[in-house]
């Protein structure tokens, strides 16, 4: 039907058509590959050919290019490479938008561009990948982790209230007796400080008296000398002399500064015990839970020490009779786990350790078997570790394992087993109410061949200090 057209009529809409300027747009969602294989769309109701308009532009001296308002690619060109048509990019006096058909996948990339971002940000660099089920998990696990922390912590004051009594009764003890030599420095370090509990002269029996270097519990996060009070006032009764070591916890120290912390306060007592009435060649190292593991590390670490010859040493572990471990933990590959149902949870105990890095240095039961190690091994004074059945704190697996691979080595070690008995029990619960297994196995040990000092020791008395009643319930109601 445009054939009908007259030529001066052609010549008319050129001369219209040449007076629009040209218009560019780009569309900046498209990717720019996908612009730059764009073809010219246009619709052209009356199927001009475009060879009279171009021609009639060059005559009027207005020739002009235009540009398509929107873009379509043709994926038969995009994999051919093949260049687009002439006649496809020919130019027309007007431009309808052209709706996108639903297969585009440029399309599809914009409809769903929000629905990307919302879910994990793939289509966009500005930002970190987010995941909504990532975040969900975070915070269930932030709320799990709360909820343990409020009811521990609740938990830890009930059982303080339920043992307050007792621990009174202990303060007073701890501040106000003349057998206690508070807060002796031995480091340069903040906490570097020790405790010596000092027995009763009589006048009678004034020769050197065995000692217990001890390093208390707490988790590594809550550990302070004054825990070993009661150990201490129970101890020097019998002609014992007990030096309590503080150390710093986390997070104002790891376990490696710990473990230093710990083997200055042994060197102390190992060089300055004489001139407090202890028998330099009868000192025991002992500790318990956390304390246990720092004081086990100690020990390994200064016999390694000693084997080399580029190091120095202010003890030696030949000056350490024997070794006595309560409730304590000496594979860090295997509690890490368990520590995370129990507490401390898994990320702050390894931030606790220093790093995965740092487990195998610091687990004793990894050490002494390795083969590297078998000199140094060969130094360890015998090993005595003491656990309760029904710790769950820390299974007394922990000190059955470290037993078996000491004995595979060489090693006299032996396991005393505490049937029935939690993580408290056996250092808190039990003393407190004045049935002490754990005293008289130390008493036995210590005071092994000496039958002056163990009938003194079957003669004294331990009186209660807290009702059976709120003992049991301490200990049903015990975070630890």
């Amino acid at each position: 039907m445009h054939k009908s057209f007259s030529k001066s009529t052609r010549l008319y809409i050129s001369n219209m058509h040449s007076q629009i300027l040209p218009i560019s747009i780009s569309n900046p969602f498209l990717p720019i590959s996908a612009a730059s294989q764009a073809d010219a769309v246009f619709m052209n109701p009356y199927g001009y050919d475009g060879t009279d308009l171009a021609h009639s532009s060059i005559e009027d001296g207005k020739k002009f290019e235009t540009k398509p308002l929107l873009s379509r690619v043709s994926s038969h060109d995009s994999v051919s490479g093949a260049p687009f048509s002439s006649a496809a990019t020919s130019s027309c006096f007007y431009q309808q938008p052209r709706r996108r058909a639903a297969s585009d996948s440029n399309l599809a990339e914009l409809r769903g561009g929000r629905r990307r971002f919302f879910w994990n940000n793939a289509a966009r660099n500005d930002g970190p990948r987010v995941s909504i089920v990532g975040f969900g998990s975070k915070i269930l696990g932030y709320v799990r982790s709360g909820y343990k922390v409020i009811t521990g912590f609740l938990s830890l004051q009930c059982y303080a209230f339920l043992i307050m009594p007792g621990v009174l009764q202990v303060a007073y003890y701890y501040y106000f007796s003349s057998q206690i030599r508070r807060d002796i420095v031995f480091g340069d370090q903040p906490r570097n400080k020790l405790d010596i509990y000092l027995p009763k002269s009589n006048g009678k029996n004034d020769s050197p008296k065995p000692v217990i270097a001890f390093i208390t519990g707490g988790a590594w996060v809550i550990g302070y000398k004054a825990w070993g009070s009661l150990l201490g006032r129970h101890l020097s009764g019998t002609d014992v002399i007990v030096a309590c070591i503080d150390y710093r916890n986390y997070p104002k120290a790891t376990i490696s500064e710990m473990v230093n912390d710990a083997s200055r306060g042994i060197s102390f007592v190992c060089n300055n015990i004489t001139e407090y009435g202890g028998d330099p060649n009868r000192i025991y190292l002992m500790g318990q839970s956390a304390g246990a593991h720092i004081a086990a590390c100690a020990l390994v670490e200064q016999a390694i020490k000693e084997c080399d010859a580029t190091q120095t040493t202010t003890w030696s572990v030949s000056q350490i009779k024997a070794y006595f471990g309560l409730s304590g933990v000496y594979n860090m590959f295997k509690m890490a786990e368990h520590m995370n149902t129990r507490g401390p949870y898994k990320s702050l105990f390894m931030r606790i350790m220093g790093g995965e890095e740092s487990l195998s240095k610091y687990s004793p039961e990894i050490i002494v078997q390795d083969t590297k190690n078998k000199n140094a091994v060969s130094l360890l004074p015998p090993v005595t570790l003491f656990h309760g059945t029904a710790d769950h704190s820390i299974p007394a697996d922990c000190s059955k394992t470290f037993v078996d691979s000491l004995q595979r080595v060489g090693l006299k070690a032996e396991l005393k087993l505490y049937e029935g008995k939690s993580h408290t029990d056996v250092f808190v619960q039990d003393p407190l109410r004045g049935d002490d297994k754990l005293f008289d196995d130390l008493v036995a040990i210590i005071h092994g061949g000496d039958e002056e000092a163990l009938a003194r020791q079957a003669a004294s008395t331990r009186r209660r200090l807290v009702p059976e009643f709120m003992l049991k319930l301490a200990g049903k109601i015990s975070p630890f």
